[in-house]
C-alpha cells in the first residue's frame, strides 16, 4: 500500500502529525483529512470523507486517531465496506490485516505512544490479507441492503 488517508480529533493531532512525517519519510503518499490542531471538534466530520476516499480508491487504506479510538472506529464502519479495526498492538495490527482485511486502523492516542502507534500503523500498511479460509467471514461481514 501506498496511497494513506489520515485523520484525526482534536485528542488525535499530536500522533497525527508524528505518523505523516514518519510515513512520508518510508515512502508513503500521505493524504490528511484533519483536524489540524488540538481545538475541540467532532470526529465524524473528518472520519467519513477519509472513508469515502477508501471507497473511491482514492487511498487504499486509512489511519484514524482518536482518544480511544472507539467513536473514529465505530463511525467508519457505518460504510458498507469499510473494515475499521481498533488496535492496541502491533500484532492486533498484523491480524487485522492478515484475518479480517480491513482498510482503516484506528489508534487510541490516549493509550499507546508515539513510537508504538507508528509500529502498527507500519505492520498494517506492510501486511497483506491472508485470504483463504478468511475470505468467506469477511464476505459475510456486510449486512445486504
Amino acid at each position: 500500500m501506498k496511497n494513506i488517508a489520515i485523520g484525526c480529533d482534536h485528542a488525535g493531532f499530536a500522533m497525527k502529525e508524528f505518523l505523516k512525517e514518519k510515513l512520508t519519510a518510508k515512502g508513503f503518499t500521505v493524504q490528511d483529512f484533519g483536524t489540524n490542531s488540538t481545538d475541540s471538534v467532532d470526529y465524524p466530520d473528518y472520519v467519513h470523507p477519509l472513508a469515502e476516499s477508501i471507497l473511491n480508491i482514492s487511498n487504499e487504506a486509512g489511519i484514524l486517531i482518536c482518544g480511544t479510538a472507539n467513536g473514529v472506529a465505530i463511525t467508519a464502519n457505518k460504510h458498507a465496506g469499510i473494515r475499521a479495526a481498533l488496535c492496541w498492538k502491533k500484532e492486533v495490527a498484523a491480524l487485522a490485516r492478515q484475518h479480517n482485511d480491513a482498510n482503516i486502523i484506528c489508534l487510541p492516542a490516549r493509550f499507546v505512544s508515539n513510537e508504538e502507534a507508528g509500529e502498527m500503523a507500519e505492520t498494517f500498511l506492510n501486511t497483506a490479507f491472508e485470504g483463504g479460509r478468511h475470505a468467506n467471514r469477511v464476505q459475510k461481514i456486510e449486512v445486504p441492503c
